[in-house]
C-alpha cells in the first residue's frame, strides 16, 4: 500500500476509535445517562470513560464544591502553622538544653540579671537625685526675680529641660522595677520547661 493510503487508513482509524469511546453517568435523578461526550446531566456526579470495546478506562470524580476546596485549604494552612509552632518548640528547647546543664546554671543565670537589673535602678536613682537637686538650684534662681525683672529665658528653658528629665527617668525607673518581676516569671518558665526536658529524656 502506498505511504498516503497507509497513513489515511492510520488515521481514519483512529478517528473511529476516539468515536467509539464514550462516557456514563448515574446521574443526581438515578437514572444511567451515556454520549460520546459527557452528558450535562453527569455534572456533579462521578462519570466513567469507556473504550471503544465498552471497557472502563478512567473514572472522572467531579470537581470539589467551592466550600470544600476553601475548607481543605485552610486546614492545609492550619497544618503549616502548627508544624511550624512545633519546629519552633523543638528549636527553642534545644537552645534551652544548650544554655543551661542543670538548674543551678538557671537560677545562677536569674541572679546576675537580677543583680544588673538593680544596678540600673540604682544608677537612675542616682540621676533622679541629682535632678531634684538640680531643681532646687533652679527654683531658687527663680526666686531672685519673683517681683523683680522677667526671669531669663535660658533659665525658664533650664527648668523646663530639668522638668522634663526628671519625668523621663521617673518613667525609666518604673521599668526597671517592674523588669524584676519579668525578670523571675522568664527563669521560672526556664527552670519549668528545663525539668520538663531533662526528666522526659531520663524516663526514656
Amino acid at each position: 500500500m502506498p505511504p498516503r493510503l497507509l497513513l489515511a487508513s492510520l488515521l481514519a482509524i483512529a478517528a473511529i476509535g476516539a468515536q467509539a469511546q464514550s462516557f456514563r453517568c448515574v446521574g443526581k435523578d438515578g437514572k444511567r445517562y451515556y454520549g460520546q461526550t459527557i452528558p450535562p446531566q453527569c455534572a456533579g456526579v462521578p462519570v466513567e470513560q469507556l473504550g471503544a470495546d465498552g471497557r472502563l478506562v478512567r473514572r472522572i470524580d467531579p470537581p470539589a464544591p467551592a466550600a470544600d476546596e476553601a475548607a481543605r485549604k485552610a486546614e492545609a494552612e492550619e497544618k503549616k502553622k502548627r508544624e511550624a509552632a512545633l519546629k519552633e518548640e523543638q528549636r527553642r528547647a534545644r537552645a534551652l538544653l544548650a544554655t543551661y546543664t542543670s538548674e543551678a546554671d538557671i537560677e545562677a543565670a536569674r541572679k546576675r540579671a537580677l543583680a544588673e537589673n538593680e544596678k540600673a535602678v540604682k544608677e537612675t536613682e542616682t540621676r533622679i537625685a541629682a535632678l531634684r537637686k538640680r531643681e532646687e538650684e533652679l527654683k531658687k534662681e527663680l526666686e531672685f526675680f519673683q517681683g523683680k525683672n522677667k526671669p531669663p529665658a535660658k533659665l525658664e528653658q533650664d527648668i523646663r529641660d530639668n522638668a522634663f528629665a526628671i519625668e523621663t527617668q521617673e518613667k525609666v525607673l518604673a521599668q526597671r522595677r517592674k523588669e524584676a518581676d519579668h525578670i523571675n516569671a522568664r527563669y521560672d518558665e526556664d527552670r519549668r520547661r528545663y525539668l520538663e526536658l531533662t526528666k522526659g529524656s531520663a524516663r526514656k
